[in-house]
């Protein structure tokens, strides 16, 4: 089997990680099943990127955000994890009270459950205690936290190159070897 990775896209600010997302593991032949919150469906629309409708024909399978029966649902559909792109701090919080509502938070608890990485980009900012708290409760259940921060140091010329390094340093979490991520040591900084 090749690689299979669930992506989801909350209502949170910055649906192009998840867009971009897509595409890459697209040219790398990672099949991917994506699930959209409604928030997410009207923040592409407000960002300016494509519409549910185009963004769902970049992913191999689409699952509907209401069905909790749909195979991403289930600990015995094999995954190699789960990416979350943007996430927000609702999705996030019912992931770490293990408490769901969707398919989207749904699918985030049973990879947990199953000892899967879940790497969360979470995108809201800046943070008060109950959500640091609420990112700790999820990095206890084996999650990752990984706010889209811009790696200076690698001197990115422009926003999509930006988005395209934080979305692939993401990536790495889950095992998936993006071209074009500049890292330190290697392509930046002291050799």
């Amino acid at each position: 089997m090749s690689k299979r990775l669930i992506i989801g896209i909350s209502g949170a600010s910055g649906a192009i990680y998840g867009v971009r997302a897509l595409d890459m593991l697209a040219a790398l032949g990672v099949e991917t099943h994506l699930v959209l919150t409604k928030a997410a469906e009207l923040t592409l629309a407000s960002e300016g990127l494509p519409s549910s409708a185009a963004l769902k024909e970049r992913a191999s399978f689409v699952h509907k955000i209401a069905d909790v029966g749909a195979s991403i649902a289930s600990g015995s559909f094999k995954t190699d994890g789960m990416l979350i792109a943007p996430c927000s701090v609702r999705t996030m919080s019912e992931i770490a009270s293990g408490v769901t509502s969707n398919l989207l938070t749904r699918a985030a608890d049973v990879q947990l459950k199953e000892r899967r990485r879940v790497v969360l980009m979470l995108r809201e900012t800046p943070y008060h205690l109950g959500h640091i708290r609420t990112m700790a409760a999820v990095t206890e259940m084996g999650g990752i936290i990984f706010p889209p921060v811009p790696a200076f140091y690698a001197q990115l010329e422009s926003l999509d190159a930006v988005v395209s390094q934080s979305v692939g340093r993401a990536l790495d979490l889950l095992g998936v070897e993006v071209k074009g991520v500049k890292r330190w040591g290697e392509d930046v900084g002291p050799v």
